[in-house]
């Protein structure tokens, strides 16, 4: 069964703004032969981004969490072997919420889905969409 790790981007355009998505990574994420994953690390994200008042959501990172399990995504905790997992990636990218993603996504496998160009030179398991 084939596998999906969505950035937070790529979260927040599912649950809110699936338009803004390709119709064909649509049609993945409704398929029950695949299982899409958020990542804890996601909700960090948007919590403290949130808290900084850095981007203003439109829902709070726990009504984030509970819409994505609601749609029937399935929520990957951040595990020490994720986390140690970043010490092993090139610094491509300095954001580290980003990088921990990578790291879950190599570690699960998963296919990690992004619109961030930068982070396909990470792994060939990295696809990018058009934003």
């Amino acid at each position: 069964m084939m596998r999906l790790l969505l950035d937070t981007h790529i979260l927040l355009w599912a649950l809110d703004m699936p338009e803004r998505l390709p119709y064909s990574l649509r049609a993945q994420l409704e398929s029950p032969s695949i299982e899409v994953y958020f990542s804890a690390a996601s909700i960090w994200e948007i919590a403290i981004k949130a808290a900084l008042g850095k981007v203003k959501f439109h829902y709070s990172a726990r009504e984030i969490a509970d819409g994505a399990e609601i749609t029937g995504f399935i929520e990957i905790p951040v595990s020490s072997e994720h986390a140690a997992g970043v010490a092993h990636l090139p610094m491509l990218h300095a954001d580290p919420f980003d990088r921990l993603l990578i790291a879950q996504a190599l570690a699960m496998p998963a296919r990690f889905i992004t619109a961030d160009a930068t982070l396909a030179s990470y792994s060939e398991l990295v696809d990018c969409v058009e934003k």
